[in-house]
C-alpha cells in the first residue's frame, strides 16, 4: 500500500509485513485500514463482515475525500521504522500531548535532510516516540528561523488515547 511509504517507513514497510512472528497483512474495514496477522485474519474470517466491529490494529482511516489520516494506534508499529524523526526538548514535551505544534525554542533534534512538509514521527529527548507530525520547515531551514517558529505541525499523539478514545476502534 503507497499510502504508508510517503509518509513515514519507506521501504521499511517490509519489515511490518515479512516478521520473524509470521506474515502480516493491510486489511480495509469500513474506510478503516487494519494490521493483522494472516493467522489473526483467518479466524476471523468466521466472522461475518457486517457484524465484525474491529480486527488488529487499526493504522488509520480513508477520510469522505479519500484522503488517508494515520491514527496513533499505528505509532508503536511505525516508529522503529521511521526515516524522519524529530526530537522534542522535556519543556515541548506536555505542548505536544495537548495537540499543539512543535516550535523552534523546543527542537532538540531533527534528523538530517528532512525536506519541508515531510512526515515525521516525533521522540522525547530520551527516545520514547510521542506522535505523528509533518515539517514545517526542512533541517537546513530549522537552523536559521527564530525561536516561536513552528518547526512540526501536529498530526497526532499519544495524548489521544485520553482525549479521543471513543473514536480510535
Amino acid at each position: 500500500p503507497h499510502w504508508f511509504v510517503d509518509i513515514s517507513i519507506g521501504e521499511n514497510i517490509k519489515l511490518l509485513v515479512d516478521r520473524p512472528d509470521g506474515t502480516y497483512c493491510f486489511r480495509l474495514h469500513n474506510d478503516r485500514v487494519y494490521y493483522i496477522s494472516e493467522r489473526i485474519l483467518k479466524l476471523a474470517t468466521n466472522i461475518s463482515r457486517d457484524k465484525l466491529v474491529s480486527v488488529g490494529t487499526c493504522f488509520g482511516k480513508f477520510t469522505k475525500t479519500l484522503k488517508f489520516r494515520l491514527h496513533i494506534t499505528a505509532l508503536d508499529f511505525l516508529a522503529p521504522y521511521a526515516k524522519f524523526k524529530v526530537w522534542v526538548k522535556p519543556g515541548q514535551e506536555q505542548s505536544f500531548l495537548y495537540g499543539n505544534h512543535v516550535l523552534k525554542s523546543g527542537l532538540g533534534r531533527i534528523t538530517e535532510n528532512t525536506n519541508q512538509y515531510q512526515g515525521v514521527v516525533v521522540y522525547s529527548m530520551s527516545d520514547v516516540p510521542l506522535g505523528f507530525g509533518v515539517a514545517a520547515k526542512s533541517t537546513q531551514e530549522c537552523r536559521r528561523v527564530d525561536p516561536m517558529s513552528i518547526v512540526v505541525f501536529h498530526q497526532a499523539d499519544i495524548g489521544e488515547f485520553i482525549r479521543s478514545e471513543d473514536t480510535l476502534t
